[in-house]
């Protein structure tokens, strides 16, 4: 079931300095607890990121496209029940 709740942290990457987006977004869905997701927003679409959490996180991951683009992506990253 999926959860469009306010109080759901919302990560604007745009906002942040691209050597510090990928720690930012690593270090937010290591505090998640099972079932718990964030969102990103960006001005691209996040794939490689996307590789890179299937890599370090295997089945750990729910990656959910919201919107994509053209001009924004905003993506629900969960941590698997």
């Amino acid at each position: 079931m999926s959860c469009s709740c306010s109080s759901e942290r919302i990560i604007d990457v745009r906002q942040i300095p691209p050597p510090h987006r990928h720690p930012v977004i690593f270090g937010t869905f290591n505090d998640l607890a099972a079932g718990e997701a964030f969102m990103i927003v960006n001005d691209h679409d996040p794939k490689p990121l996307y590789h890179q959490f299937k890599a370090r996180y295997p089945g750990a991951v729910v990656w959910e496209y919201v919107e994509s683009g053209p001009d924004v992506w905003r993506v629900r990253i969960a941590r698997a029940p």
